[in-house]
């Protein structure tokens, strides 16, 4: 029975997912634990939604850039009230927040200040969590790793996904010429041209290189967006143009790669890394991209595709879901079932 939400229930043990071991989804207990205390500058959020992102199945595993210390509750993104504020953010705000990394898969997390937004009532907890880490992510590829120029072209791989879904809206905005998708399914393909893309393709294609060429008129690419690595990077990476841009910004397939001096010379090729974590260190590169896609968002140019809402009890399969590509968009977990 979901707990009418008061002042006394943090002083009650809460429901939360906590990993005492890395490994598969099986690792992911469901647990009570004592509501967390927010140090100075950070904010107690009552959490009506959290976010699911690839990055969480990484750091069950002890396999994400940033390595954790068992126990901890993973999570890094959250929506809903602030049960006590700080600084601005008063009691009772709606809001939805960064938390560093973990804590969000909780009925209560805290955030800092710094990193905790204050939300429109026009925006639902899941198009505010896709706008969070995904629509960031998106904006900051375009803007400040691959800083598109107007009429380029781009390729946005897993078009489908939290990242790709909000990329491939943003290209044309954002000043693209012929933006190209590429997703596993007929499915998720037919939703990245719905959302925009000029062509979409499937990435796992023998000659990726050449369908990329091919989907571009016979003309190599200006820009591509990549998070799977292993032969998806390094075929897409052959389909660039001269002073063409790869921006890499996850590993899903867990496949590293190697990239010479001698071959990035040869080409004039660039090759830029994006990892948003660097972002909490200058709130302005959060703030003001944020209020971009919430404005956006208002005014019906960006479209929020959320694909899925689990409880508690079932974020092994959400994981399951995710990591077996079964999914689209942006999963959420509801903390109340």
């Amino acid at each position: 029975m979901e707990r009418t939400p008061t002042r006394d229930n943090l002083t009650r043990p809460m429901r939360a997912v906590q990993l005492t071991e890395f490994g598969g989804p099986e690792v992911l207990k469901l647990v009570e634990l004592d509501v967390p205390e927010p140090a100075e500058g950070e904010v107690l959020i009552r959490v009506s939604r959290a976010g699911i992102n690839f990055a969480d199945t990484h750091q069950r595993e002890n396999a994400y850039i940033a390595r954790r210390e068992l126990p901890f509750v993973p999570g890094g993104e959250v929506a809903g009230t602030v049960e006590r504020g700080a600084g601005e953010l008063r009691e009772g705000t709606r809001v939805v927040a960064l938390t560093a990394g973990t804590g969000g898969y909780a009925e209560y997390a805290t955030a800092s200040a710094e990193t905790t937004f204050p939300l429109h009532d026009e925006l639902d907890d899941g198009t505010a969590l896709a706008l969070l880490i995904q629509g960031l992510t998106a904006w900051h590829l375009f803007r400040t790793s691959a800083q598109l120029r107007e009429g380029e072209s781009v390729v946005v791989h897993s078009a489908a996904g939290g990242v790709g879904s909000i990329a491939v809206q943003l290209a044309k905005p954002f000043g693209a010429g012929r933006t190209i998708a590429t997703a596993g399914s007929e499915e998720k393909r037919a939703l990245a041209l719905e959302l925009g893309a000029d062509a979409a393709l499937d990435y796992g294609v023998e000659d990726l290189t050449g369908a990329l060429i091919e989907a571009n008129g016979g003309r190599q690419v200006d820009v591509v967006l990549e998070m799977a690595g292993g032969r998806v990077f390094e075929q897409s990476l052959a389909a660039l143009a001269p002073f063409g841009r790869l921006v890499v910004y996850g590993i899903s397939t867990r496949e590293q790669v190697q990239v010479s001096t001698g071959s990035l010379l040869r080409s004039s090729r660039a090759v830029v890394g994006f990892w948003l974590m660097h972002c909490l260190e200058r709130p302005k590169m959060l703030r003001e991209p944020l209020r971009d896609l919430f404005e956006r968002a208002a005014r019906g140019e960006l479209r929020a595709v959320v694909g899925g809402t689990y409880g508690l009890s079932e974020v092994r399969r959400a994981h399951e879901d995710l990591a077996g590509r079964r999914t689209s968009g942006k999963l959420l977990l509801d903390p109340s079932s």
